[in-house]
């Protein structure tokens, strides 16, 4: 990914309750590899942030997706071309804890709230999009260990005419794997450890081509989809090792288990939704590893193992590390 942006940020602007930030940004990210696209935003922004609890900002964004290869699914090549994002966000932020890199103690809970579009446009995306995390860690006291456990979870639904026949955008969908860290971060349901980037969930084959034929990864011959439902979930037991040294450098253990799900809502229906249901597609894995925090980051090289998975899913057991930061 590319980023370039310039914003201006005013502490006391007139008479306003806030701090008000505004910005303008250029964003290309590539995501080929994973669901065959790229994505370029030209943004405009501006927004109130008070006492760090609360952000409330307006977005206004040139979206284009592009498939330089040619070798897209059905559903991507469906949202491919320019579409504009007026939208609304506000994001309230608790986080008790004692410390952003190893908490031991306290709680954090995070809603994020976005309503696009609003304009008159009838080609302006128009969803709602929901997130909520919930952390709570509890001093066990031995071996200063601690028990950190986690809750995320995320709803975007199309509205306004015609309403029920609209998919959500692909750019706007949740989607789980990668290396973010469970303990530390409210990032909302992003991260099963043994699931890569965007490695868990709805896939759909590419269209057929050379390229894709020739490929010997299955994986590489599908897009993943993203999903409008999802939420994680994780138990996460942390240690000190019996090393005076490793100690003082505050390198610790932990072992960990964690689940998550990720639906389109085109897939579901009111029989579905019981809890027997959802338990049995839900994805498990647990794991071990170490864990070396820094005054800028967290490091963590974790063996992880996949209970469940399916057929469309990417998990691995193995060796994988992550990654956290505290800013």
């Amino acid at each position: 990914m590319t980023e370039l942006s310039a914003g201006l940020h005013y502490p006391k602007f007139k008479k306003l309750p806030a701090a008000l930030v505004t910005r303008a940004s250029v964003f290309n990210q590539d995501w080929m590899n994973f669901s065959s696209y790229t994505e370029k935003l030209v943004s405009l922004s501006a927004g109130l942030v008070a006492a760090d609890n609360h952000d409330l900002s307006y977005n206004l964004t040139w979206r284009t997706l592009q498939d330089p290869e040619g070798n897209a699914s059905r559903s991507i090549r469906r949202q491919l071309g320019h579409s504009l994002l007026s939208a609304l966000k506000y994001t309230y932020k608790i986080d008790r804890r004692d410390s952003p890199l190893r908490p031991t103690k306290g709680y954090a809970f995070k809603s994020v709230t976005q309503v696009a579009g609003l304009g008159p446009d009838s080609k302006l995306l128009r969803f709602v999009r929901q997130e909520l995390d919930l952390r709570c860690a509890v001093p066990l006291g031995l071996f200063n260990s601690t028990l950190n456990l986690g809750i995320s979870g995320g709803l975007i639904i199309p509205w306004g005419a015609g309403f029920r026949e609209k998919t959500t955008p692909i750019s706007n969908r949740f989607f789980i794997g990668g290396h973010t860290s469970l303990v530390c971060g409210l990032h909302g349901p992003v991260t099963v450890p043994g699931f890569p980037t965007r490695g868990l969930g709805p896939m759909e084959l590419k269209r057929a081509s050379t390229l894709v034929q020739d490929s010997s990864d299955p994986d590489k011959k599908r897009d993943s989809l993203g999903g409008d439902l999802a939420f994680t979930s994780f138990a996460d037991l942390s240690f000190d090792f019996p090393f005076n040294f490793l100690r003082e450098q505050e390198i610790h253990g932990h072992c960990f288990v964690s689940a998550g799900n990720l639906f389109g809502l085109p897939e579901l229906d009111r029989r579905s939704l019981t809890l027997a249901n959802l338990w049995a597609s839900t994805r498990v894995s647990a794991g071990a590893g170490i864990v070396i925090p820094t005054k800028l980051f967290r490091f963590e090289l974790n063996f992880c193992h996949v209970f469940r998975q399916f057929d469309d899913d990417r998990g691995k057991r193995g060796f994988q590390f992550s990654f956290a930061s505290p800013y």
